[in-house]
């Protein structure tokens, strides 16, 4: 996804991006939309009408059930298949007319050569989506943007200046930390173990080759540090630095996003698979294409 987006801001062909959100798409995606373009791909009739169970098998709260009329649970186990197989719809008519996209379930972005051709996009998303698919374009989250104006799409932020965390994510994984480095905590292996486990998820997903992460990577080596001298002395003091060294910390076994950037950005990308969609150009194999990630 970012490698698509990147390509097309450096070759100069790409200026202008449609970022669009679909208002509460989960809720309020119809059923017998899921079931008629889900027919399309499968002909077993006992797997329809599980699906169709499942759709309408109502919610419980508080002890009562409610009916279900509309929506697919989100969080549920097939919901993301589901949505994929309704906007893969989306997929084929963005495809169909040239346009270069990225799509990871209900999030998309249509990429442009100019804002012309954006609103031309534009129009053509809306007539997909509100007036074929009746759902609805979220009014205030849907835009049209240039590089240098800058989005966020699935954790970054694109922008002229390059690829980076959102304002966000960065809050998100200092959330985390901030949780796990409490003063009421000790300071052991387990606490390092776990500290691991956030910086190794968030270096491979952020670290990607496109991403201008380094950094940031560095600022959050260095607070994520501090929230370590003060989960040790139960306090922040300007001596602390002094008191416990970073090659200390180092030796506790704390990793540190710089040092593991370089070993992720080196790993092997696998091949797409099966039914995946590369900067707007669909896979072909003996099933209908289906979006199933980027």
């Amino acid at each position: 996804m970012a490698s698509a987006l990147g390509h097309g801001r450096r070759v100069g062909c790409i200026r202008c991006v449609v970022d669009a959100d679909i208002k509460g798409f989960f809720d309020t995606i119809l059923h017998g939309l899921i079931m008629r373009l889900l027919a399309r791909i499968v002909a077993d009739g006992n797997i329809l009408t599980l699906v169709e169970r499942f759709l309408t098998s109502g919610v419980m709260e508080d002890g009562k059930l409610y009916p279900t009329t509309k929506g697919t649970p989100q969080g549920g186990l097939i919901s993301p298949l589901l949505a994929n197989i309704v906007l893969n719809e989306l997929d084929w008519r963005l495809a169909g007319t040239g346009y270069a996209f990225v799509r990871y379930a209900d999030d998309f972005v249509v990429l442009c050569r100019d804002r012309a051709e954006a609103e031309q996009a534009l129009a053509l998303v809306k007539t997909v989506i509100q007036d074929e698919m009746q759902l609805q374009l979220h009014p205030e989250k849907t835009r049209i943007v240039t590089f240098a104006q800058g989005f966020d799409f699935l954790g970054f932020h694109f922008s002229a200046h390059g690829v980076r965390m959102r304002d966000k994510a960065v809050e998100k994984f200092k959330t985390k930390v901030r949780m796990l480095t409490e003063r009421s905590r000790n300071l052991d292996t387990e606490a390092i173990e776990r500290l691991n486990r956030v910086v190794r998820g968030t270096v491979n997903y952020f670290g990607v080759r496109l991403a201008t992460v380094k950094t940031q990577f560095a600022t959050l080596d260095c607070w994520l540090r501090t929230r370590i001298r003060c989960m040790k002395y139960k306090r922040i003091w300007k001596t602390d630095r002094r008191r416990l060294q970073n090659k200390y910390i180092r030796r506790m076994g704390l990793l540190a996003c710089c040092d593991l950037l370089p070993v992720v950005q080196r790993r092997i990308i696998r091949p797409p698979i099966a039914g995946q969609f590369l900067g707007g150009r669909p896979v072909h194999e003996i099933c209908t294409p289906v979006n199933v990630g980027n």
